[in-house]
């Protein structure tokens, strides 16, 4: 369902398996044409280890995104996108080709069994704390800072 005014949304990418860094790149640059969507913005990219995980370092950044969409539909959208990069869920925080999380939907507040709005764990990761801030420094406060404040993270570039 495609709503009506715009929505702005914040969706966090990440990968950690395969090329990890073209996979970001590749699947910040499909956000921009999903369906009602238009105007992305991307963060920097980010390295970090992973957390609550194993495996190999994650390449993440976050993209704002103004849409249409519904958020149940811009889920799907998200969950069509991992599934074509090759997304498995062998178990909680398994590696991965790719991860997009909807992070922010506007102001709305959701908690059902498929979608909690805003992501419940974004305020405690670095990895979306940093480039979250790369787009949107006024929503990002020092408790938020102070929370990540410890964990690892490095900007990287590419070419």
């Amino acid at each position: 369902m495609i709503a009506r005014e715009p929505v702005t949304a914040y969706v966090a990418v990440g990968a950690n398996l395969g090329d990890a860094l073209q996979t970001v790149l590749s699947s910040m640059a499909a956000l921009d044409p999903l369906p009602g969507s238009c105007g992305s913005q991307r963060s920097r990219l980010y390295r970090t280890a992973p957390f609550e995980a194993h495996g190999p370092d994650f390449i993440n950044a976050v993209v704002r995104l103004e849409t249409r969409l519904s958020a149940p539909d811009l889920l799907d959208a998200l969950q069509a996108l991992e599934t074509q990069a090759g997304r498995l869920r062998p178990y909680p925080n398994a590696p991965r080709t790719l991860d997009l999380d909807l992070l922010m939907y506007g102001h709305a507040r959701m908690d059902s069994p498929r979608l909690t709005l805003p992501h419940p764990r974004l305020w405690e990761r670095a990895f979306v704390v940093h480039p979250l801030a790369d787009l949107a420094p006024e929503l990002v406060t020092p408790a938020d800072w102070a929370r990540v404040a410890g964990q690892s993270i490095q900007v990287i570039t590419h070419s």
